[in-house]
């Protein structure tokens, strides 16, 4: 038996606060446990959501020094964490956050300097966890499923809602998982608009109408239909997704409702398209699962043969960060963490760098 204490770290394309998770894994008789410790959502200040936001326009020695900073202020995050709840900590795993993602230009990059972490919270850390995939032919995305596998393989599908939805499941013979669509990178922009930071509970979506029109221009993408492995990042939602919502005349209400019909079709789809069985048991976790409007739409679209689930909300908060910590202790034991079938890799890798304090 072995037992790890892990910090996981995750900042979304949202850029609605970093979340730490304190997690407890157990390796016993060849399965994972896994315990939720301790966690905390810590919300941007207006310098760092802005800094962050308009990262992908500024100079390369402005681009380095902000990697470097956030990677500090990331690593005082952790210490103020574990000093506040008086953790043992064995090390610290983070994604950091994603300026860049076009792994057919053989590019991802996520600021947050491990080192500058490590120095700061004075923790051994794991991060960038995408580059060894993209340098092996993949996409360095989605990295979750690993952790879909090995510790929630009591569900069908695995269905995250944050900025980005992605979807995985175990076909026969291996894992698949793909991004489906924006998701809350769409919807909390619109929110915005109408003096809210989201959609609470969906309710401005609700009071919407549907746009036939838009809906369809939605889902007219090119990549809804493409077959995996693939991935969504900042620039093809802006050129598409973002851009097809800022030129629609509709109404804000009109244009989140439309849009939560617009994820759940392509949810739905997905799941039918790749799914070997008509039926199954889907797990909703990410902000999105708040949504209950948005809920509803991936209900309508699947039917009554599938269960969706909502879990409790420290699980449905912080199931990214879990798996970043999980996906940093399969880094630690030198163990696959990255799998071929669903990134399109030469092979299954272990990903990640290690910076000792």
């Amino acid at each position: 038996m072995a037992t790890y204490h892990v910090i996981g770290i995750m900042s979304g394309t949202s850029l609605d606060g970093v979340d730490l998770a304190y997690c407890r894994f157990t390796y016993k008789e060849d399965n994972w446990i896994y315990k939720i410790l301790n966690t905390e959502t810590l919300p941007y200040s207006n310098i760092w959501e802005q800094r962050l936001a308009g990262l992908a326009e500024v100079s390369a020695a402005e681009l380095i020094a902000t990697d470097r900073a956030y990677g500090r202020h990331l690593g005082e995050l952790v210490r103020s964490f574990v000093d506040r709840h008086q953790l043992e900590v064995d090390f610290v795993s983070s994604h950091g956050h994603t300026v860049f993602h076009q792994p057919q230009r053989h590019i991802t990059f996520q600021v947050g300097s491990g080192a500058y972490l490590a120095a700061a919270a004075a923790l051994p850390t794991v991060c960038d966890f995408r580059t060894l995939d993209i340098a092996l032919g993949g996409q360095g995305a989605p990295l979750v499923p690993i952790g879909d596998r090995l510790l929630f393989a009591e569900y069908d599908f695995c269905l995250n809602l944050g900025g980005i939805s992605n979807i995985s499941q175990e076909d026969p013979d291996h894992r698949v998982a793909f991004d489906i669509s924006c998701c809350n990178m769409l919807l909390n922009p619109l929110a915005e608009q109408l003096g809210q930071p989201y959609d609470k509970d969906g309710l401005l979506a609700r009071s919407g109408r549907f746009h036939q029109d838009l809906f369809d221009q939605l889902n007219e993408p090119a990549y809804f239909t493409a077959p995996f492995p693939k991935s969504i990042g900042k620039e093809w939602a802006d050129e598409h997704s973002l851009r097809t919502i800022q030129e629609s005349n509709a109404s804000v209400q009109d244009k989140l409702h439309t849009a939560c019909h617009h994820i759940g079709y392509q949810i739905a789809q997905s799941v039918r398209q790749h799914a070997n069985q008509k039926s199954g048991k889907l797990l909703l976790t990410g902000g999105g699962a708040f949504n209950t409007f948005l809920v509803e739409q991936i209900w309508h679209y699947l039917g009554p043969d599938f269960e969706v689930v909502v879990p409790e909300p420290e699980l449905v908060n912080f199931k990214e960060a879990l798996i970043f910590a999980f996906l940093g202790v399969l880094r630690w034991r030198q163990e696959p963490n990255c799998l071929r079938s669903v990134t399109g890799a030469h092979h299954d890798n272990c990903g990640g760098a290690i910076y000792w304090n």
